[in-house]
């Protein structure tokens, strides 16, 4: 998952060809707040999960690989 998450910012969110890791920071590498709106809802679609407002943190989206544990844990919460 944290490889599809990164795929996504390089290609869909950053436009860049840069290769970015699962611990890069995102932020430095160009995320900004209307980025993290895109993320936002690529992740949505693509893992079927809904992001809460009080997630939508620098903290939580800073790397590759804390998106993924969030959206990780959200997909545990939906399947209990």
């Amino acid at each position: 998952m944290e490889q599809e998450l990164i795929e996504i910012v390089r290609t869909e969110i950053l436009d860049t060809s840069d290769p970015l890791t699962p611990q890069s920071d995102l932020f430095a590498a160009g995320l900004d707040s209307m980025g993290i709106m895109q993320l936002l809802l690529a992740i949505e679609e693509k893992f079927a999960v809904a992001i809460d407002p009080a997630d939508l943190s620098r903290e939580n989206f800073s790397t590759g690989e804390k998106i993924a544990a969030l959206v990780a844990g959200k997909q545990a919460a939906a399947s209990r």
